[in-house]
């Protein structure tokens, strides 16, 4: 008789992952195009082989990707179809992997995602800056409303005071009387977390954390520097194109627009009266955002819709591809323009733009980008990760990589709204905050 090994389990209740500790993680990005899954190992490693800001070494053990089903512009609209894709992503990832995820953290990509600043303030009891008073300031900025059909996804903090003296980055140990803090408080609508937490849950499967889609991103993507003096990196998906601005390492801004790629491959299949996964071809082989002299030369063979047998196939120019394909890149990257205008963060991410998510890989893109933003745009890709399949390394996977990341953060800087206390996690909170 063979011996047959146990699968072992994962298990993340705690979302964060100790410093000094190994820990074996799951997560999950639910996208319009694609629902990606992946199992990694997080191992402590010496500080100078890290990437800055993180703790461990990420080792990809497990991965699954599927078609996305049931979704649209990143929200859960058929509950059957996209139980289905999750499954099927997460099982891969499973078999990979040789675990069984109990439970695995999520991107929140729909919901028209936001960001409110919050400030509090405390009394410290001590004279000095404890954890503990940390803990109080941030829970104090957290217990400001939120809108009716809103839920908090994390209260970030931006920077700390101390009696009235701005820019303390990390105020522990410092003397002083009164704690201040300012909080970016990262919203969504509860609707759309709850169907999508429910989509999960169908497939026995817990949810630890949820995180907005361009923070993982961010993530993932930026480069030290570009976090500390300002960047915005704008993840453009299927069906959304989200925005994530971060200035001296910290995330001070979030949005979000419920447009993407997929918009442009319906414009392809509507004008030229062609299948959409045709349209989708077309776009990724030889679509363009960027047209150039040779293109007029360039023949594309495309198939109407309900002649692909027998049919007489059709002949057109690759410059009217391109012109189907512009017009859309343009409003996208306009409308992204705009919210950063309006959010006021626009003169406080210097001169870097970074696009990242599956859209952001058309050709030409970027050169259209710089063009909209007046100033440097680089397409950014998951950094620092070992592992990956080939197929995962590009910048669609940029998000489902970040969430890799997010459990390396400090705790007192994390905070996941919409997950309930019970009694004993209440208290245990008490008791923290109170000695």
């Amino acid at each position: 008789m063979s011996v047959v090994e146990l699968p072992r389990r994962v298990d993340q209740g705690r979302c964060h992952v100790a410093p000094g500790r190994a820990s074996t993680v799951c997560v999950l990005d639910v996208g319009t195009s694609k629902v990606a899954s992946i199992v990694a190992r997080l191992k402590p490693a010496d500080e100078d082989a890290l990437l800055s800001g993180r703790t461990h070494a990420i080792e990809v053990i497990g991965y699954g990707c599927q078609q996305s089903r049931g979704v649209k512009s990143g929200s859960v609209v058929d509950l059957d179809r996209a139980e289905t894709a999750i499954r099927r992503a997460v099982d891969a990832a499973e078999q990979m992997a040789g675990v069984t995820v109990e439970s695995l953290i999520v991107t929140q990509t729909a919901g028209r995602l936001a960001s409110e600043a919050f400030g509090a303030t405390v009394d410290l009891d001590m004279g000095t800056v404890r954890e503990a008073d940390i803990r109080r300031v941030l829970a104090a900025a957290g217990r400001h409303t939120i809108k009716d059909g809103r839920t908090a996804l994390h209260a970030l903090p931006i920077g700390y005071s101390l009696d009235g003296q701005d820019g303390i980055r990390d105020p522990r140990g410092m003397v002083g009387d009164v704690l201040g803090v300012d909080v970016n408080v990262v919203t969504a609508d509860r609707a759309a977390q709850d169907n999508l937490a429910l989509a999960i849950h169908r497939c026995h499967l817990d949810v630890s954390a949820v995180v907005a889609a361009p923070y993982a991103s961010g993530l993932a993507a930026l480069v030290d520097d570009e976090a500390e003096l300002g960047a915005a990196c704008i993840d453009i998906g299927g069906g959304t194109a989200t925005i994530a601005v971060f200035c001296e390492g910290n995330l001070v801004h979030v949005d979000g627009i419920a447009i993407g790629g997929r918009h442009v491959t319906m414009d392809i299949a509507q004008c030229l009266s062609i299948r959409v996964e045709d349209a989708e071809r077309l776009k990724t082989l030889h679509g363009s955002a960027v047209s150039s002299s040779r293109d007029e030369r360039d023949a594309l063979t495309i198939h109407a819709i309900g002649e692909e047998n027998g049919g007489a196939p059709q002949t057109i120019p690759r410059t009217t591809l391109n012109a189907i394909i512009r017009p859309r890149v343009d409003e996208i990257l306009e409308l992204v323009r705009d919210r950063l205008v309006a959010s006021g963060f626009s003169g406080r991410i210097g001169r870097r733009i970074v696009l990242t998510g599956g859209g952001s890989q058309l050709t030409g893109i970027a050169d259209v980008a710089r063009t909209v933003f007046g100033r440097p745009v680089r397409l950014g890709r998951p950094l620092g990760v070992k592992g990956l399949p080939i197929a995962a390394r590009g910048a669609a996977f940029s998000a489902v990589i970040g969430l890799l990341i997010y459990p390396q953060l400090t705790p007192a800087s994390l905070y996941a709204g919409g997950r309930s206390q019970g009694p004993l996690a209440r208290m245990s909170r008490w008791l923290r905050e109170s000695f």
